[in-house]
């Protein structure tokens, strides 16, 4: 029988020095190998990617405007919610003034009356109408009517008795795949915009990436039935909101270093795009006035680094739709809110929080603002008397 000793010392004996000498050689050629053979991998992956990317028109925007003197940074600290659990994504806001109810679409593919009240606990919502699809953008109507942007099934108009008709769903030949918001103007003319006639509201950020313009505004005509186009090749065509001289329309396109020009429905510019604001400080959802000379414009997210690189270059685009394809994506939404701005565009005060995410809309009524947003269940109210905007010391 060996002895134990023998064998312990056997067992520690020392590696052969031409064994070390191979495994000193190749640890640099393992480390490459470990290093250059996913790249290899990632370059290959990328270019036989068939996601076709175009450059932005960057060299058409001005400098960023002036911060807005007011703020407040953590809005969600007064805020109270409405409605918690009984709506899914209220995406956008419109307000009966005469009966107190906003109405507001949900991600159930209901419209949804909220009755307000002073408590927050205290908020009614019933269920109205169930489209079939997902309503966006809703504008009340000249006969108490609701007029429904609904990204799957078009314009729809909705009567005081839940009737729903189909006003378009196409214009030139061209079917709508993501109806996104609409106004209503005092003679009856409904404005709209049709975000992109390529991708659908679950492939928007598709859209995004790709960087061309699919987006349409369109106007339609109730008397005619006519539906027409007034601009098109437009950088996904997001929020619209009528001037209240009824002169122009405002909207914003949501990618395109986030801006919102002017539109003139009528006299001697009738036709004419103008700049309002770009430059925003974050990306542009739905766009709304409050009667008082503002308008409000939602941030979805505010702006990066992150989305400058990507909106600067059409490569890390296309990285992050490879990305997005293969693990679902990068959460890189923050510090949503709301922007106010004057009547010639200027910021006044922003409201946002770093906790907030995905804000599609923001509505002043009275002392308070509701904000709705495509990813939380209930509607953000906050008291604009008590949790005002403050210059920064």
């Amino acid at each position: 029988m060996p002895d134990s000793k023998d064998s312990a010392s056997s067992a520690k004996s020392p590696t052969h020095p031409r064994i070390l000498n191979s495994k000193r050689r190749s640890w640099p050629i393992v480390l490459f190998l470990s290093v250059m053979l996913p790249v290899v991998a990632a370059m290959v992956v990328y270019n036989l990617d068939s996601f076709d990317v175009a450059p932005m028109p960057l060299h058409e925007l001005s400098p960023p405007p002036q911060p807005a003197l007011l703020r407040n940074e953590r809005m969600l600290q007064g805020a109270e919610l409405l409605g918690v659990g009984k709506v899914q994504g209220p995406e956008d806001i419109a307000y009966d003034s005469r009966s107190g109810i906003i109405y507001t679409g949900s991600g159930d593919g209901w419209i949804k009356r909220v009755w307000l009240n002073e408590s927050a606990s205290d908020t009614v919502v019933e269920n109205w109408v169930r489209t079939g699809g997902r309503p966006l953008g809703l504008a009340l109507g000249l006969n108490n009517e609701v007029i429904v942007a609904d990204a799957y099934k078009g314009l729809l108009n909705i009567s005081r008795g839940g009737a729903i008709e189909l006003l378009a769903d196409e214009a030139e030949d061209l079917k709508f795949k993501l109806t996104d918001d609409v106004d209503v103007a005092k003679d009856g003319m409904i404005y709209f915009t049709d975000a992109s006639h390529k991708y659908g509201l679950h492939e928007f950020i598709w859209d995004i990436l790709e960087g061309r313009p699919y987006g349409r505004l369109m106007s339609f005509d109730p008397v005619s039935k006519r539906t027409k186009v007034l601009l098109s090749d437009l950088y996904f065509a997001n929020g619209i909101a009528l001037s209240p001289d009824q002169h122009y329309l405002l909207f914003c396109e949501t990618p395109i270093r986030r801006r919102c020009r002017k539109y003139y429905i009528q006299g001697i510019k009738e036709g004419q795009v103008e700049k309002f604001i770009d430059n925003l400080p974050g990306l542009p959802d739905n766009i709304r006035y409050d009667g008082e000379g503002h308008y409000w414009i939602a941030l979805a997210t505010e702006n990066t680094m992150f989305w400058d690189i990507a909106f600067r270059y059409p490569s890390v685009r296309k990285a992050l739709a490879i990305i997005e394809r293969l693990l679902g994506g990068v959460n890189m939404v923050k510090n949503s809110g709301v922007l106010a701005v004057d009547m010639d565009g200027k910021p006044v005060a922003q409201y946002q929080d770093v906790e907030l995410k995905y804000v599609s809309t923001g509505m002043k009524i009275k002392n308070h603002l509701y904000c709705g947003s495509v990813f939380y269940p209930y509607i953000i109210r906050l008291n604009l008397d008590q949790y005002a905007a403050k210059a920064r010391p």
